[in-house]
C-alpha cells in the first residue's frame, strides 16, 4: 500500500510519492496539481474544498475560510455560516480530500502520509496537525520540515559535489529558515530559524494598507465582500509586478473608482519591514549554524518567487538565490521522497537525512529563594541533533522541602511563564535542609517530536516519567470517533460535479467584481450554463462549459472587468446545440 507526502501549505496543498524510481505529483480531481487550502459550505451546506471553496471567497466570505494553518495549535474557531470549526478541523477537511484525489488517481486506498510541517512550529502547532490528519483518516508517524523536505528534494535532483546551503522558504503563511550540509548519502539540517507570522498574506495585507491610505479608505469599515476583492487584487496585483514593472490596482466600490500605480521601487519600500524581518532570521539561522560560509541559497516556496524577495537576498549574501524549478510543489516532492524512504523504497532506502530541534527545551527553576520568578534552565538547547537525551540534577531552596515540581517549557525566553508549557511533574522528598534532597531529570527528545521526561530520586529510588506528544494528541478513541461523526455529516461534493461546480463559482466571484453590462452578461453566461446543467446531456454541458469558462477567462484577464467590450466575449447562448 503506497505511503504519500502531502505539503499542507497555507494557501496550497498538494501531494507525491516515490514511484518507479523517481517522485510523482498527484493530481486532484480538476487535474491540477495544487488544492487551494481553503474550505467553505455551499448555500445547502455540502462541504466545498479546494479552487470551488476559494473562488467563493469573495462572493461568499461568510461561509468560507483561508489562511487556518496559521492558527494551527490554538484554541481559536472559525466560523462557515453558523457553525464553528476549529483550525485542526478545517485543515482535516483539505487533507481528506487530498486523500480522496490521490486514492481515485492511483485506484488504490491511502492510510498513511508522511506531512510536511514549517520547521519552527511548536509542539501544539505539530499535534494539531497530526490530529487533523487523523480525522482525515491517515496515520502520521512521522512530520518532515518543510525546508527539509526541499533539501531533500534539491539533493535528489543535484547528486553531485557535497555542499553547503541554505533553504529559504517563504510560503503563503510562515517563514523558515535552514542551513543543511550534504555529503555522501546524508543530508544533515544543521540549524533552522523561522517565524510563524511571516508569509505571502502579510505582503498581501500590507498592500492593502497602503492602497486604502492612499484612498482615504477605512479597511474596518469596508465590508467582509470588499475586504476579499481587495485581498484578491492585492495579490494578482504582487504575481503580475514578477513579471512587469508597473501596475495598476483598483477597487471598484459602489459608483466610484478607486485606484493606485504600483512599481518595483514603490512595492520594495512598502514591503521593507517585512524584508528586514526576513533578514533576523536569516541571521539566527546563520549564527546556530557557525558557518563561516554557505554554497548556494535556494529560494523555496510561492512567495520566494518575488524578485524584490529575491534581490533583497542576493544582497545579503552577494550572490545570486537558486529560485528552484518548481518553489510551490519542492516541498511536496521532498515529502514524496521522504515517504519513499520510509517505505525502504529502491535507491533511495539508504540516504539519511537528519534533523534538529526547533526550539529549546527545559525546566522551570530558580536559583535562589530571592528569585520572584522562575527562569528556563534549558535541557535540550535549539538546533540539538536529534534524537537527543540529556540529564541535569536539581535541588530543593527551601528548608523542609518535602516535593519538587517540575514544570516542562518550549521556547528561547529567560522566564518562564513567557514559554510554552508543555507539561509538568511533582516529585515527593524526604524533608530535609536546603540543597540536600534533590532530583535528576532527564530530557529525551525523538525525531517524531515526542518527548519523553523522566524524574527520579537516588535514595528513594522513585522514578516519575511523562511522554509529552501534544495536547492534540491526547483525544481518546471516542472523541475521535464523535469528531468523525460530526464531520461526516457535512458532505463533500462529488469529484464528477466539481468542474461544474468552480465555473459557477467562478461566475459568481466576478459578478461580485464587476459593474453594469458586465454584471447583466454575467448572468446570462450563468443562466445558459444552468440551463445546459438541467438538460443532463452531456455534450451540451461540455459545449456550454467550454464557451462560458473562454469568456470568463477573457474578463479575468482584463485584470480589471471593463477595459473592453464585454459583448466582444459574449458565448452564443443559441440552444440548438443538443446532440
Amino acid at each position: 500500500m503506497a505511503v504519500i507526502g502531502i505539503d499542507l501549505g497555507t494557501t496550497n496543498s498538494l501531494a507525491a510519492l516515490w514511484q518507479d524510481n523517481k517522485v510523482t505529483l498527484i493530481p486532484n480531481a480538476l487535474g491540477d496539481y495544487l488544492t487551494p487550502s481553503v474550505v467553505g459550505l455551499d448555500d445547502d451546506g455540502a462541504l466545498l474544498v479546494g479552487k470551488v471553496a476559494q473562488e467563493r471567497l469573495i462572493s461568499h466570505p461568510h461561509l468560507t475560510a483561508s489562511c487556518f494553518k496559521r492558527r494551527m495549535g490554538t484554541t481559536g474557531k472559525i466560523a462557515l455560516g453558523e457553525q464553528q470549526f476549529s483550525p485542526e478541523e478545517l485543515s482535516s477537511m483539505v487533507l481528506r480530500k487530498i486523500r480522496e484525489d490521490a486514492e481515485q488517481y492511483l485506484q488504490q486506498p491511502i492510510t498513511e502520509a508522511i506531512i510536511s510541517v514549517p520547521a519552527y512550529f511548536n509542539d501544539n502547532q505539530r499535534s494539531a496537525t497530526k490530529a487533523a490528519a487523523q480525522l482525515a483518516g491517515l496515520y502520521i508517524e512521522r512530520l518532515v520540515n518543510e525546508p527539509s523536505a526541499a533539501a531533500l528534494a534539491a539533493r535528489m535532483s543535484n547528486t553531485g559535489e557535497d555542499q553547503t546551503f541554505l533553504v529559504f522558504d517563504l510560503g503563503g503563511g510562515t517563514l523558515d529558515v535552514s542551513v543543511v550540509d550534504c555529503f555522501d548519502n546524508v543530508i544533515e539540517i544543521i540549524a533552522v530559524a523561522g517565524d510563524n507570522h511571516l508569509g505571502g498574506e502579510d505582503f498581501d495585507n500590507l498592500l492593502v494598507d497602503y492602497f486604502c491610505r492612499q484612498n482615504q479608505l477605512v479597511y474596518s469599515t469596508l465590508s467582509p465582500a470588499t475586504k476579499a476583492i481587495l485581498q484578491s487584487n492585492a495579490e494578482l496585483c504582487k504575481q503580475q509586478l514578477s513579471e512587469q514593472q508597473q501596475v495598476h490596482m483598483f477597487l471598484r466600490l459602489e459608483d466610484q473608482t478607486y485606484s493606485i500605480l504600483l512599481t518595483q521601487e514603490l512595492l520594495a519600500e512598502i514591503f521593507m519591514p517585512l524584508l528586514k524581518r526576513t533578514e533576523k532570521v536569516i541571521q539566527r539561522a546563520l549564527a546556530d549554524s557557525n558557518f563561516s560560509s554557505i554554497d548556494d541559497v535556494l529560494m523555496v516556496g510561492g512567495s520566494s518567487k518575488m524578485p524584490i524577495v529575491r534581490g533583497y537576498v542576493n544582497r545579503l549574501f552577494s550572490k545570486a538565490p537558486t529560485l528552484t524549478r518548481s518553489p510551490d510543489v519542492i516541498i511536496a516532492e521532498g515529502a514524496g521522497i521522504y515517504a519513499g524512504i520510509k517505505s525502504r523504497n529502491g535507491e533511495i532506502r539508504d540516504i539519511m537525512m537528519t534533523d534538529v530541534c526547533p526550539f529549546s527545551l527545559g525546566i522551570g527553576a530558580k536559583n535562589d529563594r530571592s528569585d520572584l520568578r522562575a527562569h528556563v534552565a534549558m535541557m535540550i538547547e535549539r538546533n540539538s541533533l536529534l534524537p537527543s537525551s540529556i540529564s541535569k540534577y536539581f535541588t530543593t531552596l527551601h528548608d523542609g522541602q518535602t516535593s519538587l515540581n517540575i514544570s516542562i517549557y518550549q521556547g528561547e525566553e529567560f522566564y518562564a511563564d513567557e514559554n510554552i508549557c508543555l507539561g509538568e511533574l511533582n516529585m515527593p522528598l524526604p524533608s530535609a535542609p536546603a540543597g540536600v534532597e534533590g532530583v535528576e531529570v532527564r530530557f529525551s527528545y525523538d525525531i517524531n517530536g515526542i518527548l519523553q521526561v523522566e524524574v527520579s530520586h537516588e535514595k528513594t529510588q522513585v522514578r516519575k516519567q511523562v511522554v509529552i506528544i501534544g495536547e492534540y494528541n491526547t483525544l481518546t478513541e471516542e472523541d475521535i470517533q464523535q469528531k468523525l461523526a460530526e464531520l461526516e455529516k457535512i458532505k463533500l461534493h462529488p469529484a464528477q460535479d466539481e468542474q461544474n461546480r468552480l465555473l459557477s463559482a467562478w461566475g459568481e466571484r466576478l459578478y461580485t467584481e464587476s459593474l453594469g453590462e458586465v454584471r447583466e452578461n454575467i448572468v446570462r453566461c450563468l443562466g445558459y450554463f444552468n440551463q445546459a446543467l438541467n438538460s443532463q446531456r452531456p455534450h451540451r454541458i461540455r459545449q456550454a462549459r467550454k464557451k462560458v469558462t473562454d469568456y470568463f477567462e477573457q474578463l479575468t484577464q482584463q485584470h480589471f472587468i471593463g477595459n473592453r467590450q464585454p459583448s466582444d466575449f459574449m458565448p452564443d447562448t443559441d440552444q440548438g446545440d443538443e446532440e
